[in-house]
């Protein structure tokens, strides 16, 4: 199907194909904020560098999601970012000044609009980059390890993310903020979304096993996402079940599988529409026998916003608290 109006939703239908691919790649690690974390974030090597005031001591290594270590003698004056998730962290940091080109579905905040484009989020423009001159260039989800050994190939430094929760996105944000300098900001962003989440655990903990509402989830058409992702955990944390957690990872569906599995909530991204003008609700309404299904004859099909809920960046609890609201609207008035 060809999609008109999907720009929110590309980098995790690219990273949904990609992990399909790379599934066997996967790295653990330990984290330290309040989901499960599967990543190899990136984190600060012990190098005897003491952390003072939330004030960086340099010089300052960081291993990515990769593997790759780098050294930062200084803050860098120069950075890039072809990931929208990794772009809202920088801006939120307060990075404007030092961000000097962003991928082209950099959408927000409002001034990354105005930021030199760069490319896509999955296959940048390799020209256009070496053209900034930038320090580092940051790069998510959508970008396989592939292309960036190969952008690596050209002398660009790529630092990649791959985040597989919550606490993955904060342990990212928390790196960001030792590499620049902007600890503070860091901390101030962390605790932030620490509260989010407590409020929405507090709200949901009086949910009853048998009384938890399962949920179906559809970010791009006949995309579904399983465990192992931070898209299903917002389910979890929400006190809700994903009806597709047999699977692992980005999947495309199966029909007969979710009408079988009936659930009592569907969301999908507010902002999908088809060539024919259809939205991502319009079709999953359309599909033979999804009108016996729990969720169409209850009208709780939920769109939310695509960017809260397929960005792993300092809005995904926001996006934590859209999914618990529309899965439990008494709990959240």
């Amino acid at each position: 199907m060809n999609i008109k109006n999907w720009k929110s939703v590309a980098s995790l239908l690219t990273a949904a194909m990609l992990t399909l691919a790379l599934a066997g790649c996967g790295n653990t690690t330990t984290s330290e904020g309040t989901g499960t974390s599967t990543q190899q974030p990136a984190q600060e090597q012990s190098q005897g560098q003491e952390q003072t005031d939330l004030k960086t001591q340099y010089p300052l290594t960081v291993t990515d999601a990769t593997g790759e270590s780098f050294t930062f003698e200084k803050a860098p004056a120069k950075i890039v970012s072809v990931s929208p998730a990794e772009t809202e962290s920088l801006f939120a940091l307060g990075l404007d000044e030092q961000i000097v080109g962003v991928s082209d579905y950099d959408d927000y905040p409002e001034a990354a609009t105005s930021k030199p484009k760069m490319g896509g989020v999955s296959k940048p423009n390799e020209e256009s980059i070496i053209a900034a001159e930038a320090d580092i260039v940051f790069t998510g989800i959508s970008m396989s390890e592939e292309a960036v050994t190969k952008l690596r190939e050209l002398g660009i430094t790529i630092f990649k993310t791959d985040p597989k929760s919550i606490d993955d996105v904060m342990n990212n944000i928390e790196t960001f903020g030792k590499i620049t300098d902007h600890q503070e900001q860091a901390q101030e962003l962390i605790t932030k979304m620490k509260q989010d989440v407590a409020d929405v655990t507090e709200a949901v903990k009086a949910v009853k096993s048998e009384d938890q509402k399962k949920v179906y989830v559809e970010f791009s058409p006949g995309w579904t996402v399983g465990k192992g992702e931070f898209m299903d955990e917002l389910i979890t944390v929400a006190g809700g079940i994903n009806v597709a957690s047999d699977l692992v990872g980005w999947n495309e569906i199966n029909e007969e599988n979710i009408i079988a599995s009936n659930p009592d909530v569907i969301l999908y991204a507010n902002d999908v529409i088809d060539e024919n003008s259809k939205t991502l609700d319009q079709i999953i309404k359309e599909r033979s026998g999804w009108d016996q299904i729990t969720a169409v004859k209850d009208d709780a099909v939920i769109g939310l916003d695509a960017n809260l809920l397929s960005r792993p960046g300092p809005r995904v609890t926001e996006g934590l608290k859209a999914v618990a609201k529309a899965i439990y609207p008494d709990l959240f008035q």
